[in-house]
């Protein structure tokens, strides 16, 4: 049995002039039924509620303001959850919507809440459609794509496989739209690998938010966590079947041999730093050499206002990043202590390694 997470981009939904988005549903519909049928347990993160909500109210073009986007998103969602109970229901599987926002992933508790609430859906039997709340969600609240969102859904919840449906075949060296020398790759083994191909990125469509970057970022969180990601081209009536069946995308980036764990997972990717701790060289190197917490005494600068048990992010000399982790004091007292150390006994943890990511690994 395999969990796979499945993610629809916008471009793929809105259909055209052979197929509707109906028409379109209905077949990623019947390729996910087919998996259900074999054992296996899907999630789905789909895109399209903006435009949905623009195509019902005849706008040709997306929204520019923030209020309007949010409008449309609440109009589309209903349609397009309708669509999605409609084309199951000729598979007797039921459906459930699940909007998230950052904030729902941010704080442990509501995390956890989220997981279980995913995974009690597939053990009924049900598939779990999750999309973003753009209806109500603030723009410090968002993920911003659904790309990175599908990567943090399958890190929640232990998937195997992260699937990302685009309109291109797979990834290549550079934008092959505007560069001809443009080569396509197959795999990608390794974080630093990811990290060299951004450059050749493109960006999102006028209708989709999420560009060739955003399918990176992705790619790094769910690899880093363990989960194997295929990017494949959706446009293909038959494709997600053909991947659902064990097949390969255009584009296979390999999973970290050393994943992180789930509470790792959710340091590295899910909060948002409240502030920073600006380091000394030596307690560089220990975070990084050697596996050690973050004492004071390593401790050079605070920057920003946060409290205790918030994430921080580390940074070494000249600026460089050295990853993030929770601060066991808030800002306040943590510059009181930088002002007056104290001469009796070891110096204190600050971070603790077991909530301490270390970016040149795990970060995206």
């Amino acid at each position: 049995m395999t969990l796979w997470v499945v993610k629809l981009g916008t471009s793929l939904l809105r259909g055209d002039t052979e197929r509707t988005t109906a028409s379109v549903i209905e077949g990623y519909a019947a390729s996910i039924a087919s998996a259900y049928a074999r054992g296996d347990r899907v999630v789905l993160v789909t895109s399209g509620a903006v435009g949905l909500g623009c195509q019902s109210l005849g706008r040709r073009q997306r929204p520019d303001s923030v209020v309007a986007l949010q409008a449309a998103a609440a109009i589309g969602q209903s349609h397009l959850m309708a669509l999605y109970q409609r084309a199951m229901d000729r598979h007797d599987r039921a459906v459930a919507q699940v909007l998230l926002t950052r904030s729902d992933l941010a704080e442990r508790r509501r995390y956890h809440n989220a997981s279980n609430t995913l995974l009690q859906l597939l053990d009924w039997g049900v598939l779990p459609i999750v999309n973003e709340n753009d209806a109500l969600s603030p723009a410090e609240l968002r993920f911003g794509d659904n790309d990175t969102l599908s990567a943090l859904v399958a890190a929640a919840v232990g998937a195997e496989q992260l699937i990302l449906l685009t309109d291109v075949d797979r990834l290549y060296s550079a934008d092959p739209r505007t560069n001809e020398d443009a080569q396509p790759i197959s795999d990608v083994r390794s974080s630093r690998e990811l990290q060299s191909l951004e450059a050749g990125a493109g960006d999102g469509g006028r209708w989709g938010t999420g560009g060739m970057t955003t399918k990176l970022a992705a790619a790094r969180i769910a690899t880093a966590s363990g989960i194997t990601v295929h990017l494949a081209d959706g446009r293909d009536p038959h494709r997600l079947e053909a991947l659902l069946s064990g097949g390969r995308g255009g584009t296979v980036f390999h999973p970290n041999a050393q994943p992180l764990g789930n509470r790792r997972s959710w340091l590295a990717h899910v909060l948002q730093p409240e502030g920073s701790l600006h380091l000394d060289a030596g307690a560089c190197r220990a975070l990084e050499h050697k596996g050690a917490s973050l004492l004071l005494v390593g401790v050079q600068r605070v920057e920003g206002e946060f409290d205790a048990n918030q994430a921080v992010r580390l940074v070494g000399p000249e600026g460089r990043d050295i990853g993030r982790g929770l601060c066991s004091r808030d800002s306040t007292s943590l510059r009181d202590a930088l002002n007056t150390p104290s001469q009796q006994g070891d110096s204190p943890v600050i971070v603790h390694r077991d909530v301490l990511v270390l970016s040149d690994r795990h970060l995206s």
